[in-house]
């Protein structure tokens, strides 16, 4: 559709290959298992823009009740080969009831969408008063390059510009944090210097085990409050 862009199914096979051991994946799951612990017990969740389910499966290892959204028909034939309840549906108009789940994840998935404000309305309405909404995206204009448009997103977000679309929704902010912080700079000057999608190429060992083992030491500083490469918000529904 024109207003959102799915990941081609060439794409997806080259993410279900490399997601196991690629540095950013395996730290986007460690940032989600830490969030879940906050919750006392699990209840219901939706994954929104779930691709092939990684995000998904973490959830149902933690307990719990699990919905796997993408618009892509591939990543819900890939998600539902993985044992996943998956559907096909658009973020803009989730296939969903409202006031159903205790937690909404959209990792990645605003930033490719052209009316992110109607997405991120439709989290809102999909969650129970007093869920949970938790959302990642690039961050910061500053850094697009050709990698961002190789990767059918259509933005980055200033850090203003999420709050603002988030408040908007009719969510209430609990935290907003970078990660990315220690590599910003390294990763700004290799973005403009080339139009390879690095994000869903194979890296070299050596270099993959460097990357993971700053973005650990980045959970061990106090720098989440300035710029990174990433975004992430913890919001919650009125109720």
């Amino acid at each position: 559709m024109p207003s959102a862009c799915p990941v081609d199914t060439i794409e997806l096979r080259r993410i279900a290959l490399i997601e196991n051991d690629n540095w950013w994946y395996r730290e986007r799951r460690a940032i989600l298992s830490a969030e879940l612990l906050r919750f006392s017990v699990p209840g219901s969740a939706v994954d929104i823009g779930a691709a092939a389910g990684t995000a998904s499966r973490v959830l149902i290892e933690h307990g719990w009740d699990t919905t796997a959204i993408d618009l892509n028909p591939a990543a819900v034939a890939l998600a539902r080969g993985h044992g996943l309840d998956a559907y096909e549906g658009d973020a803009r108009y989730l296939p969903l009831p409202p006031c159903r789940y205790d937690l909404a994840l959209a990792l990645d998935v605003l930033e490719h969408i052209e009316d992110d404000e109607r997405a991120a309305a439709e989290i809102t309405r999909v969650l129970r008063p007093g869920g949970t909404a938790l959302v990642s995206v690039p961050s910061d204009m500053a850094l697009w390059s050709a990698q961002d448009v190789a990767l059918g997103r259509v933005r980055r977000y200033p850090r203003r510009a999420l709050v603002e679309l988030i408040e908007g929704a009719g969510l209430v902010l609990e935290r907003v944090w970078s990660r990315g912080v220690l590599l910003r700079p390294f990763l700004r000057r290799l973005r403009h210097r080339t139009a390879r999608r690095e994000d869903l190429a194979p890296l070299h060992p050596i270099v993959n085990e460097a990357l993971r083992v700053t973005a650990v030491l980045e959970r061990r500083l106090p720098v989440c409050g300035r710029p990174g490469t990433r975004l992430f918000v913890r919001a919650r529904r009125p109720g």
